[in-house]
């Protein structure tokens, strides 16, 4: 029922386009405002018999990697946090080896002093200068942005616009804006919201959204509450600002031609990933004929982009989705859109039009993973479907079959391109230590709720921002942390097999002393940390490989 409705009201929306098309620059806007009526009714309505069958899948035994390594959301992953914090170890025991821990730490001479002081003599000048550029507002664009002036022209006096976009970065309708904003470098404050499905949302933003739903932007003291408002409002405040919509009559008729067939693409897509197939494949046929359309499109176009040598707002708005779809329809159906460089594809202009938007700042800094996307997709759409087939990207993406071990196999192997754009695999490292040993103590504590105790769940599986850290593990969890740290960094030899050294010794010390239990929950914890890794929220991709590849070999350490 839910899809009847929704499909009807594409229909209507794709006629009303039809009826405003010779209108002026302002039919563009209507448009915007008519898709986003039927974009958000699509994503965000399911009913409950739906979501219960959904959330039945087998997507949702493996583990879950929602919430944030830096946030106040978490999630239990097993029993174990329910029978207590600790059952067979003392406190005299725990305390003993607290002691033997530091003393094996102190040996290998590792400490987080000594971490980040080691990070700092390998950075460049600019990621030394990352953490003071975030307060200020300079830099490189990044998620953990609370204010955007982009250098020193602009000072906190000049913003005019604070987006209130999610504290995930899951969603879609945040992120056009979010690389509008970006794109037509107009300074901004930026406030984090929960979606629904994983956490509350603050009583301030209730009143003034009382629907909940993001983003929203105040600009220049005007509240606007839909995604496509927002970016045509942000056109006429900002002309000046990098123009995105075209001026040419003839232009602006092709961009509305190119919106309306994103919609159809975005309908496809949602019938046949929220569906199980037809045994004739109506479903995966319907959707490859309108990428085929799309793949035309962008085959007829001179640049780049859809409109040409220059991104516009056809490009953000087709952006978030068809990045979704990469995954999604990788994950859930099987099915390969985005190929690594060089390899054959049925969609090379496509695959063409994902080189030029990894070009933009803009959209690097909201790209996410495969696999972030393939866990935060069934929560927000009420669930997708499996089609036979497609288990064995299912184990790629999420880990299974040994794509998170080192060494990490390139792209990997074949079914996600490498972000060669994001730099080296020593800046990749860099960045993930960087990230870590920043927030250490706290990140420490967050994976310890791997092995504590759970609270209130939400929409999003197994999510819980309530869940108690064990306390009595994390000293253990620590130390863990200090050699994955390491280890990340180490360059020689006679590094690696330092840190090889302290992790065994380690695991020898707590299983002597503690057992199992102790084994068990640092294990439990760094997988909970390990499956939490947040792409781009937390790191990019090549720095988010790399840490849970690193917290892999740490888990089979100890196992």
């Amino acid at each position: 029922l839910a899809l009847c409705i929704y499909n009807t009201i594409v229909a209507e929306t794709i006629a009303g386009i039809t009826l405003i098309s010779m209108m002026s620059f302002c039919s563009l806007a209507i448009v915007l405002v008519l898709r986003e009526v039927s974009t958000s009714t699509a994503f965000t309505t399911s009913s409950q018999n739906r979501s219960a069958r959904m959330f039945s899948t087998s997507l949702f035994e493996s583990a879950n990697p929602f919430q944030s390594l830096f946030g106040n959301v978490a999630s239990k992953i097993s029993d174990l946090q329910q029978e207590g914090m600790m059952n067979t170890v003392s406190q005299n025991q725990l305390s003993h080896l607290t002691s033997q821990t530091q003393t094996i730490l102190a040996a290998e001479n590792m400490n987080l002093n000594l971490i980040r002081s080691s990070l700092e003599t390998k950075q460049t000048a600019e990621e030394r200068k990352f953490r003071s550029n975030l307060q200020k507002g300079y830099g490189a664009a990044s998620p953990l942005h609370k204010i955007r002036l982009f250098d020193e022209s602009n000072n906190e006096d000049d913003v005019r616009v604070t987006l209130y976009r999610d504290s995930a970065s899951w969603c879609p309708y945040c992120q056009k804006v979010w690389m509008t904003l970006e794109e037509k470098r107009i300074p901004y404050k930026i406030e984090k919201i929960n979606m629904r499905c994983y956490g509350d949302k603050p009583a301030s933003f209730l009143r003034m959204q009382p629907s909940g739903s993001i983003p929203v932007a105040i600009i220049d003291g005007v509240t606007y509450n839909q995604s496509n408002d927002i970016m045509y409002a942000l056109e006429e405040k900002f002309p000046d600002s990098n123009p995105l919509v075209p001026t040419a009559a003839d232009v602006r008729m092709r961009a509305q031609s190119l919106l309306r067939l994103e919609r159809q693409i975005f309908s496809s897509w949602m019938y046949w990933l929220t569906s199980r197939d037809t045994p004739d494949g109506r479903m995966r046929e319907g959707f490859i004929s309108t990428l085929i359309e799309v793949e035309n499109a962008l085959t007829a176009t001179s640049g780049g982009f859809f409109l040409g040598e220059q991104v516009s707002i056809v490009d953000a708005m087709f952006a978030p989705f068809l990045e979704r779809m990469c995954a999604s329809l990788l994950y859930f159906k099987g099915f390969q859109i985005r190929v690594a460089n060089g390899e054959k594809t049925n969609f090379p202009a496509v695959n063409r039009w994902f080189d030029s938007m990894e070009t933009l700042e803009s959209y690097q800094l909201t790209k996410s993973d495969y696999y972030t996307h393939c866990w935060d997709l069934p929560p927000q759409l009420g669930g997708c479907v499996n089609e036979d087939g497609s288990k064995q990207f299912q184990d790629s993406i999420n880990g299974m079959n040994g794509s998170w071990d080192l060494p990490l196999a390139p792209d990997n192997n074949g079914l996600e391109p490498d972000w060669s754009w994001a730099g080296d695999e020593a800046a990749a490292k860099r960045e993930a230590v960087e990230r870590v040993t920043a927030n250490f103590e706290a990140i420490v504590s967050f994976a310890s709720r791997g092995a504590g105790k759970s609270g209130r769940s939400y929409g999003a599986p197994l999510a819980d921002p309530n869940a108690v850290s064990n306390e009595s593990i994390q000293p253990f969890v620590d130390a863990a942390m200090m050699v994955v740290c390491n280890k990340i960094l180490s360059e020689t030899d006679a590094e690696n097999a330092a840190c090889d050294k302290a992790m065994t010794e380690l695991v020898s010390a707590w299983k002597k002393e503690g057992g199992n239990e102790v084994i068990d929950k640092v294990a439990t914890s760094l997988s909970y940390l390990r499956d939490r890794v947040g792409v781009p929220r937390d790191m990019r991709l090549p720095a988010a490989r790399q840490l849970r590849a690193h917290l892999n070999w740490a888990i089979k350490t100890l196992q």
